[in-house]
């Protein structure tokens, strides 16, 4: 069995992929818990990711992805991963990682604000990518090959551990893992047209298809992709005549549920979205889709500034009630007094909720699926 967990967290975002096989994913890390604050409902995310590798009696991730370096993906990852970079980094009660996953423009980023756990990330990701091991970079704009260059290297002798758009992610196979990774963006051509970073069009949103027993299941991870992004995507897909790649059964949305991942505009009562994210959210979902929102509690109003934002919620709803599935909120799962992990199955018969009510446990299955 292959399972997805999603931490409540806040506004933030981790998931952990476990592999039938053994094999972990971890996608971001942002431990956003204040350990002085008694209220805090927040998951104390490096106990609780411990706690996991202790049970599989292990101390190592198979894959570490950040999508971006936002605050809200990272936060505290150098106080509990192992770091190859600098000796500070490398007690033994820190977790390894075996591949690092980043968006090229984590590599060639130097804004003024990235936040301090974010530079000692990218520390790590440059000292791997030169080092050539350890590291995969999705795309490669002019700037990561002028990146290489200043450090005497030639771009073709780090390509193959580049991934461009578009591709299935070298390490997972269908066959061996029952699992394959896509990776929709980060574009070439954003940061070449530019020449500037702008990390939520950067972001890395990957595809993961689950092969069980025949049977399909398809992940969306979109990280913070504005719906710029996720219109290219689809228009991007539709003309490579690869629309299964944009077929789901598990989406984590966009951006914590903001009404910018949808549309320019916030709406009324219902964020309308762009026409090809509509299609993406609705017309790809199948029977049953699960949506879930990283995020905390919706606000009962509308002045919020930010997400999640009542409007665009309120469209994730319809959707999930349209297609008979789910809309979850990791801070609202099982219930807002008391968060746990959102954990989701991948069966078989597809993909199931594992929900806890007082202190037993039940689930919550969509029917059954065709490959």
């Amino acid at each position: 069995m292959h399972k997805l967990t999603f931490f409540p967290s806040g506004n933030a975002d981790t998931a952990l992929i476990d592999i039938e096989n053994g094999k972990k994913i971890l996608i971001d890390f942002a431990d956003m818990h204040s350990k002085n604050d008694a209220t805090d409902k927040r998951i104390n995310l490096s106990e609780e990711l411990r706690k996991d590798l202790n049970t599989d009696s292990r101390n190592d991730f198979d894959v570490v992805a950040f999508t971006h370096f936002d605050k809200d993906h990272v936060t505290g990852a150098p106080a509990f991963f192992y770091l190859d970079h600098a000796a500070k980094y490398q007690s033994s009660d820190r977790a390894t990682i075996t591949t690092l996953w980043v968006p090229a423009a984590a590599i060639i980023e130097s804004r003024t604000d990235i936040c301090e756990d974010a530079r000692i990330i990218q520390a790590e990701a440059r000292y791997r990518f030169e080092k050539g091991y350890g590291i995969r970079v999705f795309s490669k704009p002019n700037e990561l090959k002028q990146w290489l260059s200043d450090k005497g290297i030639e771009l073709e002798d780090r390509l193959e551990l580049i991934s461009d758009a578009g591709t299935i992610i070298p390490g997972f196979t269908l066959e061996n893992d029952s699992v394959e990774f896509f990776v929709h963006s980060p574009f070439v051509s954003t940061i070449n047209q530019t020449g500037k970073v702008v990390r939520n069009n950067e972001c890395l949103t990957l595809h993961v298809t689950f092969d069980v027993q025949g049977t399909k299941t398809r992940v969306f991870f979109t990280a913070d992709a504005s719906h710029e992004v996720l219109t290219n995507i689809v228009t991007i897909t539709k003309d490579h005549q690869n629309e299964h790649r944009l077929k789901w059964d598990v989406m984590n949305i966009a951006h914590h549920a903001s009404y910018k991942s949808l549309s320019d505009e916030k709406g009324n009562d219902e964020t309308v979205p762009h026409e090809e994210v509509r299609q993406l959210c609705e017309d790809y979902a199948e029977f049953g889709a699960v949506l879930v929102s990283t995020s905390r509690i919706v606000p009962s109003d509308n002045t919020d500034d930010q997400p999640p934002h009542k409007q665009a919620v309120s469209f994730y709803r319809r959707i999930a009630k349209k297609k008979l599935g789910d809309f979850l909120i990791t801070m609202e799962h099982p219930t807002a007094a008391n968060p746990e992990p959102l954990v989701i199955e991948i069966l078989g018969r597809g993909q199931r909720v594992v929900k806890k009510i007082d202190s037993f446990a039940a689930v919550s299955s969509p029917a059954p699926r065709a490959g």
